[in-house]
């Protein structure tokens, strides 16, 4: 209870206007009113029993929006002979994905046919934010689902070997600028990487190094022990940040300590702007949490679908 008085309070304190889109505040307002609620509830009793819930239900919605836009096609399945988003090689390591299908069968419980899957997939990863000591915001609402999932179009995903100018590509297609490309990368204070997402920092770099030279060097051999060429367990790799069930800034932080476990986390030194946002996000945690709000929100309005789906696996 408290959480949910907790999560209101602070929804009023942030709360924002929807641009565009015709997403709205309050689309729920008289058909579903206690939409937010019933997938808080879901996703605050699925993080009490695994903490990694958080980390998955961002990347999830992260990883839906840059494909058709947020219309929760990464949670189709495949079906015959076409392979969908969440086998694609970017998404093999997604999970929770029965956290969103819980939190539909109680919105549906509720109120039958209304929520999009894409909405109550924007809700969750906004309520696994605030659930981690991040900053919480208000929804704007209204997306549809997607009818179409495709693996093969997960390859426009940003790549954990990036550098900038691809990462900045990447974004700008997407409507996003250089601002939210730093403020959305620090996702990545949660969660874990296997060693296949860094594996190039550390091993045959280049031709005159085998270790990433823009890496603090002993990191890189802590980085390389982990992940050894020979006898690699499936599932090493290691965490994100220094506190990777937390949402704060330290990501920012180890990006500057040379730290940053991916190469395009390290990439965000590369220009001058997006190294001052580094600067600015490690020394003010009000800062990158007020950055992030405003990314989040300006990504997750971005949608493509068309209907409200019954079972988020399966088109109606």
């Amino acid at each position: 209870m408290a959480f949910m008085v907790a999560l209101l309070n602070l929804m009023l304190m942030f709360s924002v206007v929807s641009k565009g889109n015709s997403l709205s505040l309050n689309y729920y307002e008289k058909t579903c009113p206690d939409v937010e609620f019933i997938v808080a509830k879901t996703v605050k009793a699925a993080n009490a029993v695994d903490k990694t819930v958080p980390a998955a239900l961002l990347r999830m919605h992260f990883h839906d929006c840059f494909i058709r836009g947020c219309d929760a096609s990464v949670l189709l399945n495949s079906k015959g002979s076409n392979k969908a988003e969440k086998d694609g090689p970017p998404n093999i390591s997604l999970h929770a994905f029965h956290v969103i299908d819980n939190a539909k069968k109680a919105v549906e419980a509720a109120c039958p046919g209304v929520v999009s899957c894409a909405d109550i997939l924007a809700l969750a990863a906004r309520d696994a934010v605030f659930l981690s000591g991040g900053p919480v915001w208000d929804v704007p609402k209204g997306r549809k689902d997607g009818r179409k999932s495709k693996a093969s179009e997960t390859i426009q995903l940003p790549a954990p070997t990036f550098n900038i100018s691809q990462l900045q590509k990447s974004f700008s297609q997407r409507g996003l600028s250089m601002e939210d490309l730093v403020a959305l990368s620090g996702g990545h204070t949660l969660g874990f990487s296997h060693c296949s997402s860094f594996r190039n920092r550390v091993h045959n770099f280049d031709a005159t190094h085998d270790m990433d030279p823009s890496l603090n060097p002993t990191f890189a051999k802590k980085l390389k022990s982990i992940c050894p060429l020979k006898n690699q367990e499936k599932n090493a790799g290691t965490t994100l940040d220094t506190s990777s069930t937390t949402f704060d800034n330290a990501y920012y932080k180890l990006i500057l300590q040379r730290k940053g476990i991916f190469s395009s986390d390290q990439a965000l030194l590369d220009t001058p702007k997006t190294k001052d946002l580094v600067s600015e996000f490690a020394t003010s945690q009000d800062a990158f949490f007020k950055a992030f709000v405003t990314s989040m929100i300006k990504m997750s309005s971005i949608n493509g679908g068309q209907e409200v789906r019954k079972d988020c696996r399966v088109v109606n």
